[in-house]
């Protein structure tokens, strides 16, 4: 975690004096010019290289596992995404970078709650890094201070209810109905609209304030893109472990197993109640068993 944590430096110094126009937006690596995901993509495989702890690792942009050198026994696999949000770079929106660690060498058979450990940084008008421990209770985020140093500024232990709302995937409403009844619902019941298109920033929200929901949703035109492996795992252990809960309409996205590096689904951060109404506006019932149907269910 710490070198990661260094790389994390790394790349937000990159981020915020990258060049953008065209197409990309870039900045140097070594005498390279590169598009600023893929030089955080590199600066994390050194990373971890270096770490000598990490076995297997692999990225989004590179979702086949590379041998970091690491041991089986007493090592980790750890799976990211080096830049969430690059596309919005050149717009000045916060960004950030996501990882997931499990025990030993495997990234695929297992589910997210085997992770030991996962994090995102999120470069924004402050560089924090939020992470989250197995056997450690809560998640807790570190500011970088000027002197490049990082200061613990925060513990979150429990997600309380709030009417805050993040929608990912609105275009599936067009033919999911039940996704489009939970829309109105928020409208109609004045719940805050935040929401960036970058879903590091929109669930590290959730955290930070300690309420809201942020929903990603599929239907037949607009399937779910959300990669299980290197985003939707690793945020919702940091989500669980920050008392909050996490959903995909029928289980914890914790539960599922990751059959395949490239597995995609729908998705659900929040507080219990939210999770609540989301499975049942959904599907007609929660796992998490309220006593009745809540808000837009009812």
């Amino acid at each position: 975690m710490t070198c990661m944590g260094e790389s994390l430096r790394t790349i937000a110094f990159k981020v915020r004096t990258a060049s953008c126009g065209g197409t990309a937006c870039v900045n140097s690596f070594g005498d390279e010019q590169l598009a600023v995901d893929l030089l955080a993509n590199k600066l994390l495989f050194e990373a971890l290289q270096y770490s000598h702890s990490c076995k297997y690792a692999c990225s989004e942009e590179v979702p086949e596992l590379q041998d970091m050198g690491g041991p089986v026994e007493g090592g980790f696999s750890v799976a990211f995404d080096p830049l969430d949000g690059s596309s919005i770079v050149d717009t000045n929106f916060t960004v950030g970078t996501i990882f997931g660690v499990w025990p030993g060498d495997k990234l695929t058979g297992v589910t997210g709650a085997q992770q030991v450990a996962s994090a995102m940084g999120i470069f924004g008008p402050r560089t924090t890094y939020v992470l989250a421990l197995k056997d450690v209770p809560g998640t807790h985020e570190f500011l970088l201070l000027d002197e490049g140093k990082w200061q613990h500024v925060k513990d979150t232990t429990s997600i309380g209810e709030g009417k805050m709302f993040s929608p990912g995937n609105l275009r599936a409403t067009s033919d999911n109905p039940e996704y489009a009844k939970l829309i109105d619902y928020y409208v109609r019941e004045k719940y805050t609209l935040r929401y960036t298109g970058g879903m590091v920033p929109d669930v590290n929200q959730i955290i930070v304030k300690e309420k809201g929901i942020f929903t990603n949703v599929a239907s037949p035109s607009a399937k779910a893109k959300l990669r299980l492996l290197f985003e939707v795992a690793p945020l919702g252990f940091l989500i669980e472990k920050a008392g909050g809960y996490s959903s995909d309409g029928k289980q914890s996205v914790l539960d599922k197993v990751i059959n395949n590096l490239d597995d995609r689904t729908q998705v659900a951060y929040g507080s219990k109640n939210e999770i609540i109404r989301f499975e049942e506006t959904l599907y007609g019932s929660s796992r998490l068993k309220a006593a009745q149907p809540v808000g837009a269910a009812a």
